[in-house]
């Protein structure tokens, strides 16, 4: 049974990864910071920030790789001048796919059933995981949404990833 559900959540949270990194690709430029309170960098920033916490699986000692830093768990978040470029997360996005696959490998049932708490609450390891699998498409599909507004087109949705 652990090895089916390692399974079913490696490859569909995979996939959530591989919407996010598709919308970030597909963004053109004057899109990617159109002077909006949340733009499309923001957008991956933020799912990217806080798929790295959820997988450290706790504000304390979590420390998000340079350039970025824990401004995001202020209630206004960040808003870098210049904004945080494709480059940048998508190096992000690498870190965050290797560290969310290492992850699902290492789980055991122990894990699964820890406690995490949050600002918002409390959830099991597994919990997490699925919590966090659906935050990074929320995020991915409102890039999808801007996408199709603005210029009419928006990544394929990806069925199944490894």
């Amino acid at each position: 049974m652990e090895t089916l559900i390692k399974n079913a959540v490696r490859s569909q949270f995979a996939s959530a990864i591989d919407m996010l990194e598709n919308a970030i690709n597909a963004c053109p430029d004057d899109v990617w910071d159109d002077g909006t309170r949340r733009p499309c960098w923001y957008n991956a920033y933020h799912a990217l920030f806080w798929l790295d916490l959820y997988l450290f699986g706790s504000v304390k000692g979590f420390v998000p790789p340079a350039p970025f830093n824990l401004d995001e768990l202020l209630p206004d978040g960040p808003r870098p001048d210049p904004p945080v470029t494709k480059d940048q997360l998508l190096d992000y996005l690498r870190q965050c796919r290797k560290k969310c696959r290492t992850a699902i490998e290492e789980l055991t049932e122990a894990k699964m059933r820890a406690t995490h708490r949050f600002g918002w609450g409390e959830a099991t390891g597994l919990e997490l995981l699925l919590y966090n699998m659906r935050h990074v498409q929320h995020h991915a599909a409102q890039m999808h949404l801007i996408l199709r507004q603005t210029t009419d087109s928006a990544p394929v949705w990806v069925t199944q990833s490894q």
